[in-house]
């Protein structure tokens, strides 16, 4: 199992956006294209940062569902809408990762 901790740097007052367009939208999307997604932060200190971890079988499933997404039309159209009035994400940190063997759940 492959985890992705994906942090994103929203913005500045852009927080509201890219939590209507999670939470009313790509939460949903994922979820109908089978994205699975494991948990879901803001910063704690109230920087405009997002956090949230995903897993996936292979790197070649991320690839395959990534690739799936980008392509969706439900997901252009409403990254398109919400960024009408300007860009909502200034970046995107992806960190891979896999369980240590030594840790028990």
């Amino acid at each position: 199992m492959i985890y992705e901790l994906r942090i994103y740097t929203i913005l500045p007052g852009r927080i509201d956006a890219i939590r209507e367009r999670f939470s009313d939208h790509t939460l949903g999307i994922f979820a109908r294209l089978g994205m699975q997604v494991c948990d879901f932060w803001e910063d704690l200190e109230e920087q405009p940062k997002l956090y949230y971890t995903m897993k996936y079988e292979s790197m070649e499933e991320r690839t395959r569902q990534w690739e799936t997404f980008s392509q969706d039309k439900e997901w252009n159209e409403v990254k398109q809408k919400s960024e009408q009035d300007g860009k909502i994400v200034e970046r995107v940190e992806q960190i891979f990762m896999k369980r240590a063997e030594y840790f028990k759940v």
